[in-house]
């Protein structure tokens, strides 16, 4: 199967997304089996944790928002044609662009802050701005993915397969 740069770009992203699942998840394991059976705590544990869910969330929002596998509500989506689906995705994937755009912009602003105020961790006192960036970029990689997202709905609906079928309702 020949697939394009930016499909392996996607995928990419998508696997980043889910390391960071894998350090949150490695992270609470280990801190909980330390405390448990050796009453011995990771430094910084609680700290590391909360920027590592920071940065799954916004690596979390980029796998997501490509595939369109977020939380929907298809009650005008399944009543019109084929058409109107179409063009109703297209509407929403560009109000999902605006809105991850202005969110991009202002954490940004988050990651200037934390650097210029050099917000430390508690234990170990290390600097937090790399984690905010590193939130950051994901937030970038949802734009340019929802940037694909838009084009391809817009130019190549076959490539991502714009029209969904109905979910069966359970």
């Amino acid at each position: 199967m020949n697939r394009s740069r930016m499909d392996r770009f996607i995928d990419g992203i998508e696997w980043l997304a889910a390391v960071f699942v894998g350090l949150v998840a490695a992270d609470i394991f280990i801190s909980v089996l330390l405390r448990y059976f050796f009453a011995v705590s990771i430094p910084d544990s609680y700290d590391f944790g909360k920027l590592l869910l920071g940065i799954l969330i916004f690596w979390g929002i980029a796998a997501t928002s490509y595939r369109g596998t977020h939380i929907t509500v298809d009650l005008v989506w399944s009543a019109v044609g084929t058409r109107g689906k179409r063009l109703i995705d297209i509407f929403a994937t560009l109000v999902l662009l605006f809105v991850v755009s202005v969110q991009t912009a202002m954490l940004f602003d988050k990651v200037r802050l934390t650097y210029q105020d050099n917000v430390q961790t508690f234990d170990l006192r290390l600097p937090t701005w790399p984690f905010a960036l590193v939130a950051w970029l994901g937030d970038v990689s949802a734009v340019l993915l929802i940037a694909v997202r838009t084009y391809r709905l817009i130019f190549h609906p076959e490539e991502i397969g714009a029209v969904r079928e109905p979910r069966p309702v359970e």
